[in-house]
């Protein structure tokens, strides 16, 4: 009998033990940063657009009205993006909606991607040395570097992007931030996921030999995160730019719908592991925004200096610390205070000189 009860206890003991989660020894927070290319605000706040819908930059007419098009402004974008709307707008914040007085800029002038991304990630604009998209390393750090420079950082940050400038807008070779981008393999200790994602990304069409689908940046990134557990990381996709560019409404919008549905998939994960679960934020934004219609000075398809609208952005936070209002109104926001956002989350100190953005109190927005 005694034998019996000293087996059963032991049973009891070993099951309480989680085989395979992996529980944080400390309370410090992680974020996630994550970007989407181009994406402008009247897509997320507003839904399809229906000039651009019935316009010839559109083939699949009928096909995307059955799938987004509502009886509402707010049915056509939780039609395009019910993570967001069904989600985020609830529990988290959203800024950017101009219709309601909420207005995020850029503090760069370029407004496209090389400029964009170093103003996310370093909080600083630099015109001087950042006005074009070649493949220079950034002689600023990113609060990725920052991070990964940090005693309670250091290791855990992680980068993973469609575009392959990024290893030189995060400077991998001086920042030691492990970059996955474009059409980089996994290294390392592979498993049999990741094994595979390098046999088909090239087997997938190439669409641009820049930048891959955004599919194959979004598995890189989550069996990394399944494996390693890192702390701070950047996801940035990339798809939506270049279909714009290209005039491909069709895929744009579709692009969007499914990269809402990524971020969903990379939060439900985060929920659902020890790790991260009500310990982590998403802070999520562009680039840069982009023409409003089809006129030359506002074209839909692109972006700069001089065209409307160009330097017009948006963000979304949630997180445990975040206060749900879901949409913000009547404020003056920029890319800019992203950065310095992230490093108060991670209780990391920078300057206004260094950071000159003034920090989003997420509790009283």
């Amino acid at each position: 009998m005694k034998t019996i009860l000293k087996i059963s206890m032991i049973t009891l003991l070993l099951a309480s033990i989680p085989v395979k989660a992996q529980q944080k020894k400390d309370k410090s927070p992680n974020v996630f940063l994550i970007s989407l290319d181009g994406v402008r605000w009247q897509d997320v706040f507003t839904g399809i657009d229906t000039v651009l819908l019935n316009s010839p930059y559109t083939h699949e007419k009928k096909l995307l009205k059955q799938k987004f098009v509502g009886r509402s402004t707010e049915e056509n974008r939780t039609l395009l993006m019910p993570f967001f709307w069904n989600t985020i707008a609830k529990e988290g914040q959203l800024h950017g909606n101009r219709t309601k007085g909420s207005k995020v800029n850029l503090t760069n002038t370029m407004a496209f991607s090389y400029p964009g991304y170093n103003e996310i990630l370093t909080g600083k604009a630099d015109d001087e040395n950042i006005n074009s998209n070649s493949k220079i390393y950034n002689k600023n750090k990113t609060l990725l570097e920052l991070a990964n420079d940090s005693k309670q950082y250091k290791g855990k940050v992680a980068a993973f992007a469609s575009w392959d400038v990024f290893p030189y807008i995060i400077n991998d070779k001086r920042s030691g931030v492990p970059v996955n981008a474009g059409y980089m393999d996994a290294t390392g200790d592979l498993n049999e996921q990741e094994r595979f994602l390098n046999e088909i990304q090239r087997q997938a069409p190439v669409l641009w030999e820049s930048v891959r689908l955004d599919v194959f940046t979004h598995h890189f990134a989550k069996e990394y995160i399944k494996k390693n557990h890192p702390e701070v990381v950047y996801i940035s996709y990339g798809e939506t730019d270049d279909f714009a560019h290209g005039g491909l409404f069709d895929f744009y919008i579709k692009s969007l719908n499914n990269t809402d549905k990524l971020i969903q998939d990379l939060w439900q994960y985060v929920q659902n592991d020890p790790f991260y679960k009500d310990n982590t934020y998403f802070i999520i934004t562009t680039d840069h925004g982009r023409g409003v219609g089809v006129e030359e000075s506002s074209k839909w398809t692109d972006h700069g200096t001089e065209v409307k609208g160009g330097d017009q952005t948006w963000m979304a936070l949630l997180g445990p610390e975040v206060k749900a209002t879901g949409e913000v109104g009547e404020e003056q926001l920029y890319t800019n205070q992203i950065a310095p956002t992230i490093m108060g989350i991670l209780n990391l100190k920078t300057d206004s000189k260094t950071m000159p953005g003034k920090a989003l109190d997420l509790k009283f927005p």
